[in-house]
């Protein structure tokens, strides 16, 4: 069997798995106290970096115009990196920022879920350079098709 044809999807795998892993974030402290004894030199503590937006419950899901510029600006500095990484690894990468642009925004999941086509919309209105370089990296006529585990 010819294992490298399967490594773009072994490498997708494992974006997707940093990226679900991406909120938790791993400190080590040293204890450098000599009155402890050696086999306590140090502690691993895991935590979740907070977000930087109320994640209040939107149950209507009306996507404010903060939430779509927030979209935006999400989508905006990853898209040298989604075309370095090609289409497959940067739809990855893709639907690991609108999943968390939507968690950040009051659980807004449901309202992509039920219509993924909402977030061309959000972008064609918000922000269509954003959008139309989106399109490009990711080598789909639009964005929805790009969403993976959101429906469809």
């Amino acid at each position: 069997m010819n294992r490298d044809r399967h490594r773009p999807v072994l490498r997708a795998l494992l974006l997707a798995g940093a990226l679900a892993a991406a909120p938790l974030v791993a400190c080590s402290v040293e204890n450098k106290d000599p009155a402890t004894p050696a086999t306590a030199t140090s502690t691993t503590v895991l935590f979740s970096m907070p977000s930087t937006t109320a994640q209040v419950p939107n149950p209507d899901g009306q996507i404010s115009g903060a939430a779509a510029k927030q979209l935006c600006d999400m989508m905006r500095p990853n898209l040298d990196k989604w075309r370095t990484e090609g289409a497959a690894l940067g739809r990855v990468a893709f639907n690991g920022t609108v999943h968390n642009w939507a968690a950040r925004n009051g659980g807004l999941n449901d309202t992509v879920l039920k219509d993924r086509g909402v977030v061309d919309q959000i972008t064609t209105q918000n922000c269509p350079d954003v959008r139309q370089q989106a399109l490009e990296a990711l080598d789909t006529s639009d964005l929805a098709s790009a969403l993976v585990g959101f429906g469809g």
